[in-house]
């Protein structure tokens, strides 16, 4: 049975720590309880915000609605064959624990995506990628359960419009659609991905490679610049890396000849928005509890009792400066409520 809290605070449930209450609070842990409790909240006009591992937002006040955590559970093998195997898993897996179950039973491709913060069922929705890796590359379909009619969908790759952080989820289908489970191929024979920024180099260092070593490298690599939630309240990248016309870098390269470029198409370069902020001189910036990480500059982090406010002030003159010095626009990453 169903049970609905009341003025809830949300502090243990997003990353950033950020001390805020929801006026009303429910857990579902399968598909039937998500419908029943929507057959209920269809009857009052107040917001509905799904929530999972809390990892990719920042509560700037209390909200005035409801908050639905999505806890359904699950990872079946639905298909295999030699070379591939399809796994159907449900939205509120950790996916940090799907990545290392799968590393364990050396099911290849999403390796590279260790230790990202949050639960299966977002990660559609952001496409989350890292090392040269995107989600997108290995999901086959995204179900979900339609809030307006109460209906199920299945969404196929091609349905799901997949760019860079981004997915018809965030964007057309954005509050219209909870995700319920996610289903992905993976390789029985991993082809790795080694060649993006420092994984390469320090891949270099051992005589085997394969899944478990590329996990710990990646692992080792996260833990060196990123900010444990549980110390220091973050929500990983805030920024997104501004991906901008080849013009534009041939001008920002004469002025600054040490800038990290990655080609995306045949016009397209995607900068690092770490070393965009880091070189216009917010790198271990603090106003009062509000910060940038001092390891990584893409991260802003809340040292204890920060409000989400701040917070979000200190973006806005982060994307200002970015603006200011370079004349690129970095969008943020993190949802803002």
């Amino acid at each position: 049975m169903l049970k609905i809290k009341e003025n809830i605070s949300l502090k243990k449930y997003n990353t950033f720590g950020i001390d805020v209450k929801s006026r009303f609070f429910v857990e579902c842990s399968s598909v039937q309880d998500i419908i029943d409790f929507i057959k209920i909240y269809q009857k009052q006009q107040i917001p509905l915000l799904p929530l999972s591992g809390g990892s990719n937002i920042l509560f700037t006040k209390n909200f005035e609605g409801y908050i639905l955590r999505l806890l359904i559970k699950g990872i079946e093998v639905i298909n295999e064959t030699n070379h591939e195997i399809e796994v159907r898993v449900g939205a509120g897996e950790d996916w940090d624990n799907f990545v290392e179950y799968c590393v364990k039973n050396n099911w290849g491709g999403i390796e590279n995506l260790s230790l990202i913060p949050g639960n299966v069922g977002t990660c559609p929705i952001q496409n989350i990628g890292a090392y040269g890796v995107e989600v997108k590359d290995v999901i086959t379909n995204v179900e979900t359960l339609e809030i307006a009619s109460l209906k199920t969908h299945c969404f196929e790759n091609s349905d799901c419009n997949f760019e860079y952080r981004n997915s018809i989820f965030k964007s057309d289908l954005k509050g219209k659609h909870l995700i319920t489970h996610v289903t992905f191929k993976l390789s029985k024979q991993p082809q790795f991905k080694l060649n993006y920024g420092s994984l390469a180099k320090e891949m270099s260092r051992f005589d085997k490679i394969d899944l478990t070593t590329i996990r710990k490298t990646i692992i080792d690599i996260r833990n060196s610049k990123l900010p444990d939630p549980e110390k220091i309240g973050n929500s990983g990248s805030f920024f997104k890396n501004p991906i901008v016309k080849y013009d534009a870098i041939a001008k920002l390269k004469e002025k600054y000849p040490d800038m990290p470029t990655y080609k995306t198409d045949s016009d397209m370069i995607k900068i690092p928005a770490g070393w965009l902020i880091e070189k216009a001189g917010w790198k271990g910036k603090r106003i009062n509890d509000a910060g940038v990480h001092n390891k990584q500059a893409l991260v802003l982090v809340n040292y204890g009792n920060a409000c989400g406010k701040e917070i979000f002030s200190l973006s806005k003159d982060i994307q200002k400066s970015i603006k200011d010095m370079f004349d690129i626009n970095i969008e943020m990453e993190v949802n803002i409520i």
